[in-house]
C-alpha cells in the first residue's frame, strides 16, 4: 500500500531542509517565505534492519524495501485559508496526503529569521492548526447547507444522522478542536469520509532543535501535551546526506543517538496510521510490505497482488527472527517454526509469509 506524508510548517522552520535530508534531493531553499512554490515529492525507502538479515539467510538476489512518499508543501502563513501567501496551493496539496507532519522550530539562529520574529513552537502549531480548522470549516459549512436543503424535500433517518454528524464536526471545529480529536463512531466516520477533511488526518509534530537541545532534553521546552512530538536536528540530517549507511550509523553513535530524524518520523508515521510490516523472502527476492494493523492473511496477500486475495487458500507463516535463526525457510520448516494459517489469521509485524492461492 502507498503511504503519503505531507510536510508542512511556517516559513524558515527547517521544513525544506528536512525534506532534502529525508529524500537526499537537491531542492530550492532560501531564507524567505514561499520559496517552495510547487510541492516537492520524494520517495523514501523505509529503513528496516530485518530485511538484510532475511536476505542473507535466503541468499536473495534482490532486496526491496517498502517506501513512503514525502510531499514538501509550500510554507504556510496566517490567512492561508483565505488565499494568503500560497494558501490555496497549500490546502489543495495537503488534502491528498494520508498524514500530516508539522515541522516547528525550537532552535535559535540570528542568521535564520522567523516569520513571526520569535521562537515559540506551540504558537507555530496553533497558527497552522487554526488555518487547517478554518479551511475545514468552509468545507463542513457547505456540506451542512446542502444537507439541510436536501432535508426540506423529506428528512429520512439516515439524512438526520448525517446532518447531526456534520453539525457535531462544525461545533467542535468552531471551538478549535481538530476533527481527529473528536470521538466519532464508525457510521459518523463514514459520513465524513468523502469530505477529505485535513483536520481528520493523523498528525505528527517534528520539532527542529539543535544538537544540544536533543541531548539534554530541552527540545521539549515550550511544547504542550497530548501530541506526537518527534525531535530532529535539520542541520545534522543535512550532514548525513552524503554519508554511506555505515558512516551514518557511526555518526549517530558518536552523537549518542540511536536513530536519525528520518527513522523517528517514519516510525511515528507508522504508529499513528496503525501500520505494520510483513515480509516475503526467498532466493529471488526479499521484500517488505506495508499493511494496516489488524489485517487478515487474505488482505495481506492482496497487497502483493489483488488476485491473491480473491484466490487465497492458506498462508505459511514464520516469525522473522525464527526464520533468520533457523537459517532460512527449509530449516525453519524442519524445526517446526513454519505454521499454516487460514483466512482468519491476523498478520503480525515481522511475519515472513508465503501465500498459497488458486490464482
Amino acid at each position: 500500500m502507498s503511504l503519503k506524508i505531507g510536510i508542512v510548517g511556517l516559513p524558515n522552520v527547517g521544513k525544506s531542509t528536512l525534506f532534502r535530508a529525508l529524500t537526499r534531493n537537491d531542492i530550492d531553499i532560501a531564507n524567505y517565505p514561499f520559496c517552495t512554490i510547487e510541492p516537492n515529492v520524494g520517495i523514501v525507502e523505509v529503513p528496516d534492519d530485518r530485511l538484510a538479515k532475511l536476505a542473507a539467510v535466503s541468499k536473495s538476489k534482490s532486496v526491496i524495501s517498502t517506501v513512503i512518499e514525502f510531499v514538501d508543501i509550500a510554507g504556510l502563513v496566517s490567512g492561508a485559508h483565505k488565499g494568503e501567501g500560497l494558501g490555496n496551493k497549500f490546502l489543495s496539496h495537503i488534502r491528498e496526503v494520508d498524514a500530516v507532519c508539522q515541522v516547528v522550530r525550537n532552535f535559535k539562529d540570528e542568521n535564520v529569521t522567523h516569520v513571526q520574529n520569535r521562537i515559540n513552537p506551540e504558537e507555530d502549531i496553533e497558527i497552522i492548526n487554526a488555518e487547517l480548522i478554518m479551511a475545514d470549516l468552509e468545507t463542513v459549512a457547505r456540506r451542512l447547507t446542502n444537507l439541510q436543503n436536501k432535508a426540506k424535500a423529506g428528512l429520512t433517518r439516515d439524512l438526520e444522522k448525517e446532518i447531526n454528524t456534520i453539525q457535531k464536526i462544525k461545533d467542535n471545529l468552531e471551538k478549535g478542536v481538530l476533527t481527529n480529536n473528536i470521538d466519532l463512531n464508525k457510521d459518523e466516520l463514514e459520513f465524513i469520509k468523502d469530505m477529505n477533511l485535513i483536520t481528520a488526518k493523523p498528525f505528527v509534530y517534528a520539532v527542529n532543535s539543535d544538537e544540544n537541545q536533543i541531548k539534554d532534553g530541552t527540545w521539549q521546552d515550550g511544547l504542550g501535551s497530548g501530541r506526537e512530538y518527534i525531535p530532529f536536528c535539520a542541520k545534522i540530517e543535512a550532514e548525513l546526506i552524503d554519508l554511506s549507511d555505515v558512516e551514518v550509523k557511526t555518526y549517530l553513535k558518536d552523537l549518542g543517538w540511536q536513530d536519525s530524524g528520518l527513522e523517528r518520523i517514519i516510525n511515528a508515521s507508522y504508529r499513528i496510521l496503525g501500520l505494520i510490516t510483513f515480509f516475503t523472502s526467498g532466493p529471488e527476492e526479499t521484500r517488505a510490505w506495508t499493511i494496516k494493523r489488524g489485517a487478515h492473511a487474505p488482505q495481506a496477500a492482496g497487497v502483493i497482488h489483488t488476485d491473491f486475495e480473491k484466490g487465497f487458500i492458506r498462508a505459511e507463516i514464520c516469525e522473522w527472527d525464527k526464520f533468520v535463526s533457523a537459517g532460512g525457510e527449509a530449516a525453519a520448516k524442519t524445526k517446526g517454526w513454519v505454521r499454516t494459517e487460514g483466512k482468519d489469521y491476523v498478520v503480525q509485524d515481522g511475519d515472513v509469509c508465503y501465500f498459497l492461492t488458486n490464482k
